[in-house]
């Protein structure tokens, strides 16, 4: 497995690398959110006029990124994450991600949301999200947290850039502010 490192706004100092066998095991911990960019979906924003509630509008995911959300799901459950309360952005190509990975019910979650395009809105929007993974933070113990969103949110949120279906297991503070930051290449849809 590729693995490849985040750095930007906020850089973050990454500690010895993971071993693939503790995702599961480190979400499974509380302290830890793991972020998911959705799965292949071809171009790039979304076209003029779209509308959240109606995915014709919308840029969706190919054939091969519904594969790709599939073997993802796959690919955590061999890493350990046996159960999981996945949220997602509201965008079709976040929500149909996160079913995808088969780990029943999607709770929509609007600090997941896209901002391309209105990138004045990132520092707001990491904000949001801070705020929401906080709350995850001080909710009692339950399923291991998996959010699907956009590549803008992960950046603003975590630094750097991530491609389709990337990961990034991000180590927590009670604030929900990053630690600790790692990523995952997208496992590749054929295991």
């Amino acid at each position: 497995m590729q693995r490849r490192f985040l750095l930007g706004t906020p850089a973050l100092l990454l500690a010895a690398p993971l071993s693939a066998a503790t995702v599961g095991e480190r979400l499974s911990a509380g302290d830890h959110v793991l972020l998911m960019r959705h799965a292949e979906a071809p171009g790039v924003g979304d076209p003029p006029g779209f509308r959240l509630d109606d995915c014709s509008t919308q840029r969706n995911l190919s054939a091969a990124g519904r594969e790709q959300a599939r073997a993802a799901g796959r690919w955590l459950r061999a890493q350990g994450l046996l159960a999981a309360q996945v949220w997602s952005s509201p965008w079709c190509r976040c929500l149909d991600t996160a079913r995808l990975l088969d780990y029943g019910a999607v709770a929509v979650e609007p600090s997941l949301s896209s901002f391309f395009g209105d990138y004045e809105r990132g520092p707001q929007q990491r904000e949001a999200l801070q705020a929401f993974i906080a709350r995850l933070q001080d909710a009692p113990p339950g399923p291991a947290p998996v959010l699907v969103t956009h590549q803008v949110v992960i950046s603003a949120y975590a630094g750097g850039s991530v491609s389709s279906a990337e990961m990034v297991l991000v180590r927590v503070d009670r604030q929900g502010r990053p630690q600790d930051v790692r990523r995952y290449a997208p496992p590749a849809a054929a295991q």
